[in-house]
């Protein structure tokens, strides 16, 4: 309920908020829990801090939701937004924590859910001449508060790679085909951030995906490819291989895709994998 502090006067939009019924916070008696409920599809301009610290103006995708209570007839769907609005300047690991834990207090729920996707972006260096260009990685953040502990939040990113095919270059007798794939990795893991795992990602290929590639880079990276073969396999299983050894990370699902150059389809492997489990 809104209320005056002590020796101040309600405005009128005060005063009129508590003459108006609130009708959300009535009483249902169907004796039904609601999973979830809140905001989806909301476009929202955040700033989000990469692992050095510096911030970085991009835009997100915004889902909010929180559990209702059997009892409760529905939710104050104002209050997502405006608790986005607060946080949205620091997009860091921490602020991210603090706003998923705030919707869940904010709605009096016993459990909140946050999730951002939006273009994340970084310098990257070519490897011959050295130019450098921004790269685009699409990142996500799904945080999920409720049960008394910590707030549990995956990192995700979807990272563009080049992958030469082995049966080719072991068949041909000269060349092979290779084509353009995406690494996507969700983890979950203290102290995770988008860095870590592009970075792993990248590795995975036979080769990187840059912007800006000058004919000494372009030789380079052709090469690269060519001595580094893979399969979606394989790339599949090296990822995660380089994940177990992040000792940070309890969890992981990794997804490999191939556009193929010379088929009509697209290659894919994918995996669960949880420490806990071995």
């Amino acid at each position: 309920m809104l209320l005056p502090r002590p020796g101040r006067e309600l405005s009128d939009v005060e005063a009129t908020t508590l003459r108006m019924p609130d009708v959300q916070a009535g009483e249902d008696r169907r004796g039904v829990r609601i999973d979830e409920v809140g905001i989806e599809g909301l476009s929202y301009p955040v700033a989000v801090v990469g692992r050095d610290g510096e911030p970085q103006q991009t835009v997100a995708d915004v889902a909010m939701t929180v559990s209702l209570a059997e009892d409760r007839r529905g939710v104050h769907m104002s209050r997502f937004v405006e608790l986005l609005d607060i946080y949205a300047v620091d997009v860091s690991r921490a602020g991210f924590e603090e706003l998923t834990e705030s919707v869940r207090m904010r709605l009096d729920a016993t459990d909140s859910r946050v999730e951002m996707a939006f273009p994340y972006f970084l310098r990257r260096a070519a490897p011959a001449s050295g130019s450098t260009s921004m790269n685009r990685y699409e990142c996500r953040l799904v945080g999920r508060a409720g049960g008394g502990g910590p707030v549990d939040v995956e990192v995700g990113v979807r990272v563009p790679i080049t992958s030469l095919c082995p049966c080719s270059k072991e068949i041909s007798d000269y060349g092979a085909h290779n084509q353009r794939g995406h690494v996507e990795i969700a983890a979950e893991g203290a102290g995770l951030w988008f860095e870590d795992l592009i970075e792993v990602a990248e590795r995975g290929g036979s080769a990187p995906i840059l912007a800006l590639l000058k004919r000494v880079d372009e030789r380079v990276v052709t090469m690269q490819a060519y001595d580094n073969p893979a399969f979606v396999e394989d790339i599949v299983r090296d990822v995660l291989v380089a994940l177990r050894g992040d000792r940070r990370i309890r969890c992981a699902r990794v997804g490999v895709s191939n556009e193929e150059s010379i088929h009509a389809h697209n290659a894919v492997a994918r995996l669960r994998w949880d420490r806990a489990d071995g």
